[in-house]
């Protein structure tokens, strides 16, 4: 098949969704993400990008700290409302309970299957945004989302953004081992 040029405002690759939670005027905010990736992994870093204007930007900045919460599917309307909406007008956190880690001043949520708490590295301008690493000072999971110690993204239900067309996907199934499965490919 001819492969086509649609255009640059088609973008679309999944973007897992999070609640990037922070301490904002002394009060525990939370804004939808899903602009975030893992950067570096020892020590392990995560950065997330949010547009200059969010509320929340202040915040991660004057405590050098913040979380990425990762809700699962049947959380899918408080995490659009939080990023529908601005925590100068409304109380975000009045629909989670928080909880803090030992940073103490990276708030996150109890709903969410799994929960980094961050510490604030490096903050980077670009044009429109400002992407925030830190280096992730502790995860946090509730038990029935592990499987042998380990976060199963099967039992944690996580959302996942498509841009183009404004809709939330779930995950799906595991169909195969990652750094297993090309081996077959290798020549013996």
């Amino acid at each position: 098949m001819k492969k086509i040029e649609i255009g640059i405002d088609a973008v679309s690759y999944p973007m897992p969704c999070s609640l990037v939670g922070a301490n904002v005027e002394g009060k525990p905010n939370y804004l939808t993400v899903a602009w975030f990736s893992m950067v570096n992994i020892k020590p392990p870093y995560i950065a997330a990008s949010l547009g200059k204007a969010h509320y929340t930007n202040p915040g991660i900045k004057e405590n050098g700290a913040f979380s990425i919460n990762i809700p699962s599917k049947e959380m899918a309307a408080v995490m659009d409302y939080c990023g529908i909406v601005s925590g100068k007008k409304y109380d975000k956190s009045r629909l989670f309970r928080t909880f803090y880690g030992k940073l103490g001043t990276a708030p996150m949520i109890e709903e969410c299957p799994y929960c980094l708490e961050c510490k604030l590295v490096q903050t980077i301008e670009l044009p429109a945004d400002e992407i925030f690493i830190g280096e992730i000072a502790a995860a946090y999971s509730d038990e029935r989302y592990l499987t042998k110690g380990v976060p199963d993204l099967g039992k944690m239900d996580p959302i996942v953004l498509s841009m183009p067309d404004r809709t939330y996907w779930s995950i799906g199934t595991n169909f195969a081992g990652a750094w297993e499965i090309g081996k077959k490919l290798l020549e013996k």
